[in-house]
């Protein structure tokens, strides 16, 4: 097991920022893939960020380009996601995840099925 542990979340108006925190134990960050995921209301779990073991690659959800950054402390074993010019349709819970199978490609990082371990997650609402 990969214990995460998300923290960070909270209520902020439109444009303001957030950070969110993904704190591991047990493993080492420095050896998993790690993403965020999110899910709204009513609706499904859904891509927002993901970086490589070595943070030299990352992805974004095409609606977050731009706006949050994915960032890894290897050091620090955690991952963080810093958001900003957030607006009320990025109000969703959010979840850390993360694995340690050799893959390479988009692939591997932005679907719910390439990630073993997940957090309890962490809720973010944007107020208009």
């Amino acid at each position: 097991q990969v214990p995460l542990v998300e923290s960070g979340g909270g209520l902020v108006q439109a444009g303001g920022s957030l950070s969110l925190s993904c704190a591991a134990s047990g493993r080492t960050v420095s050896s998993h893939r790690m993403g965020w995921f999110r899910q709204a209301p009513g609706k499904e779990r859904e891509f927002v960020a993901a970086i490589s073991l070595s943070g030299g690659t990352t992805y974004y959800a095409d609606s977050v380009k731009g706006r949050f950054t994915i960032s890894r402390d290897n050091a620090k074993n955690t991952v963080s996601l810093q958001m900003n010019s957030l607006k009320p349709e990025d109000t969703a819970v959010y979840y850390c995840a993360a694995d340690i199978k050799y893959c390479v490609g988009r692939r591997c990082y932005v679907g719910e099925l390439s990630y073993d371990y997940w957090g309890q997650g962490t809720q973010v609402t944007v107020s208009s």
